[in-house]
């Protein structure tokens, strides 16, 4: 990559990004025939200025473009580059568990280093540290499929229940980078690890992961199906099984937000009913299996969806009313409260409120710096408020813009 001329690099990260010449162009302001002349090197990026406008439309670091190393910043914030993503993509493309040759493996941590190691990440992805998140995933993707390799006897379930949770950690920070294809890779691996794992609330959790990453793809309507289909086979009896009823009512809740993105209004008020009541029957909100279920979510998803299908006013409402003085809210990891702030941008931005959209990014901002940051989705907000916002926007939006690297 860092042989390659500018124009070439340009084209990667454009391929990289699912668009074509003529998107790539239209969000530039240039025609198509210039982006063209630009990847084959027929026209040089001489101006400093054009060079990180394309930078901001693909969402990098300028530097990848010059071919240099990011600088990383102490905070631990930069995202992910090229490097970190075939790194990944190498360790997914691993099949330790089929190889012949185990002596040439890397010898793996015990089970209970495995496990530390799986809940720290887990942590770290709920916390939205995606940066360092993302450095690690590498090694530890090696270290789970290492183990689950060699695991023999009553162990063999415990190490495939630890590699199909990594896989699943894996494809959510992929997903929250922009990375669809390789979170649905690793979310397909996790489906098929969960079933050696002998845990069907496992392979559940695994279900929508799988969902979201098609979701991401724009394959909504195969990912509301998968949702609905595994939540019917996991619907917990008439008692109390807090697992069940998390996995349960997490199903619904990604269904719900697939049948959003097709604009399906009954179907998303029906499986976000469904949910509530779940969460009713759970009590409260909990974190079984890393899912952060319960009543609050379910009002989160609600905002959400609502986003999804346009309605912004709905999302504000549903905020105002059920979200901001609910006491789970302030209780719920950053991750969950930032990416509650983040859909309430695209609310508000959907109705006109351009200031206090700008103002619920940097609420996020302040609860999970990488959320906001790292997210190609929250670029396009803050992106969006810019263009629209007349005059300057308020020093805290405009402060923030800047760190995001969007220009004004």
């Amino acid at each position: 990559m860092d042989e390659l001329p500018i124009g070439r690099r340009v084209a990667y990260w454009r391929g990289r990004r699912k668009m074509s010449q003529q998107v790539f162009a239209d969000r530039l302001g240039k025609s198509k025939s210039w982006v063209d002349k630009v990847e084959r090197g027929v026209r040089r990026l001489d101006k400093f200025s054009v060079l990180y406008e394309i930078a901001d439309v693909l969402q990098l670091d300028a530097q990848l473009l010059l071919g240099k190393e990011p600088e990383r910043r102490a905070d631990g914030l930069t995202c992910i580059d090229e490097v970190e993503v075939e790194e990944i993509r190498s360790a997914l493309e691993r099949y330790d568990s089929m190889s012949t040759l185990l002596t040439a493996l890397p010898q793996p941590p015990s089970l209970a280093e495995m496990t530390k190691s799986v809940n720290h990440a887990w942590l770290t992805y709920q916390y939205a540290r995606y940066g360092v998140l993302s450095r690690a995933l590498p090694k530890l993707l090696r270290d789970a499929q290492a183990l689950d390799s060699v695991a023999g006897g009553d162990d063999s379930a415990r190490a495939a229940h630890l590699l199909g949770q990594v896989y699943q950690i894996a494809s959510s920070a992929l997903r929250k980078l922009g990375e669809y294809e390789l979170a649905w890779l690793a979310a397909d691996r996790s489906m098929a690890v969960s079933q050696r794992a002998d845990d069907d609330l496992l392979a559940g959790v695994a279900t929508f992961r799988v969902g979201n990453a098609l979701l991401a793809l724009g394959r909504a309507r195969p990912a509301l199906e998968v949702n609905v289909s595994i939540a019917n086979r996991l619907a917990p009896g008439s008692g109390r099984e807090p697992e069940r009823l998390s996995v349960y009512g997490m199903l619904l809740l990604q269904g719900a937000m697939a049948a959003a993105r097709m604009g399906d209004n009954n179907t998303v008020k029906d499986l976000v009913n469904e949910a509530k009541e779940a969460a009713d029957r759970l009590g409260g909100d909990e974190n079984h299996y890393w899912t952060c279920f319960g009543p609050t979510n379910v009002e989160l998803h609600r905002a959400a969806a609502a986003v999804e299908l346009g309605e912004g006013g709905n999302a504000v409402i549903t905020h105002e009313r059920s979200i901001v003085g609910r006491d789970g809210f302030h209780t719920l990891l950053p991750e969950r409260r930032a990416h509650h702030m983040l859909d309430l941008a695209r609310g508000f931005a959907q109705i006109g409120d351009l200031d206090r959209a700008g103002e619920a990014l940097v609420d996020g901002d302040r609860l999970a710096p990488s959320e906001i940051r790292c997210r190609p989705i929250a670029h396009e907000v803050m992106s969006n408020v810019l263009r629209r916002t007349r005059g300057a926007p308020p020093a805290p939006i405009a402060e923030l813009a800047e760190q995001m690297g969007v220009g004004i």
